[in-house]
């Protein structure tokens, strides 16, 4: 592990409190926060940063919140390719693998995985009200799976899709209020993309357009949104009133990220998918709508 103070590029003034970069990953995608414990899980490629690539390098590690690698590959039990999206919710978690997601039990690390019929890019998981939500950005869908939680079920989950031939290609997911679906897109071919929300029969409404090629989504508790951008290689805030902020740049391929919080400030622990580095970035409480 080896920490780099990182100077506020780009950032918003007064915002940050502070940024460290940790080292140690190998392209990791998405970090999540398991509040029971206290720590973070990050998914990582491996060594070949080929998203489609079934290889069987990928592992997802238990990480301190100071960056510490705590368990280098915490389900050695299970083959993953190139695990992306992370989703953590009353001691299991969530994770997509190209076609397929898994959910593992924290406690007794055994895991299910099931398969996402004619999926060719499962990206982001999210769960909402007992159902999972799963973004395919290179197919332009959204998948359904009940139960959310189906290590549990004896029978086989229910898979279906709740969008369709969208015209973004869905990347970050998260629950809005009163259970909306929200998403950031991501297009392959590098025309910029919005923040949009999906009704309960899966129409998208748009809430910004042409913003950049987004990857990861959290929502704060005033309503507004951080969001990670590969076009500008920042970690932005999206307010409905004042627009987009950029809070910390110096990225090359920020990616799925989380927030705890703690406290007067906010950790937001990002990771750079191209530069393999977890990005520990301290905000404001002001800035995280606390």
């Amino acid at each position: 592990m080896f920490l780099q103070i990182i100077p506020p590029a780009d950032a918003s003034a007064g915002a940050l409190i502070s940024d460290k970069a940790v080292t140690g990953f190998i392209h990791p995608e998405s970090v999540a926060f398991d509040p029971e414990e206290k720590v973070l899980y990050v998914s990582q490629f491996g060594s070949v940063l080929k998203p489609t690539l079934k290889d069987g390098k990928g592992k997802i590690s238990k990480v301190s919140l100071n960056g510490k690698i705590m368990t280098d590959n915490i389900f050695p039990a299970y083959t993953l390719n190139k695990p992306k999206g992370i989703w953590i919710e009353k001691g299991k978690l969530w994770v997509t693998d190209i076609d397929l997601v898994w959910v593992f039990d924290l406690k007794t690390l055994k895991g299910r995985s099931i398969d996402l019929p004619g999926a060719v890019f499962a990206n982001d998981p999210v769960v909402i009200a007992g159902k999972l939500f799963i973004s395919d950005s290179s197919g332009n869908k959204i998948y359904m799976v009940q139960p959310a939680d189906f290590a549990e079920t004896k029978s086989q989950a229910e898979v279906s899709i709740f969008a369709d031939n969208l015209f973004f290609g869905p990347n970050g997911l998260c629950p809005g209020r009163e259970g909306t679906l929200f998403a950031v897109g991501f297009n392959m071919n590098g025309s910029d993309q919005g923040l949009y929300s999906f009704n309960k029969n899966g129409k998208p409404k748009t809430h910004i357009k042409d913003l950049g090629l987004l990857d990861g989504l959290v929502p704060l508790k005033d309503g507004c949104f951080l969001i990670t951008d590969w076009k500008s290689k920042t970690l932005l805030k999206y307010s409905r009133i004042s627009g987009i902020k950029k809070l910390a740049g110096g990225f090359e391929g920020p990616a799925d990220f989380c927030i705890i919080y703690e406290g007067d400030k906010v950790l937001v622990a990002v990771p750079d998918l191209v530069k393999s580095e977890i990005r520990l970035i301290r905000i404001t409480k002001k800035e995280a709508g606390l």
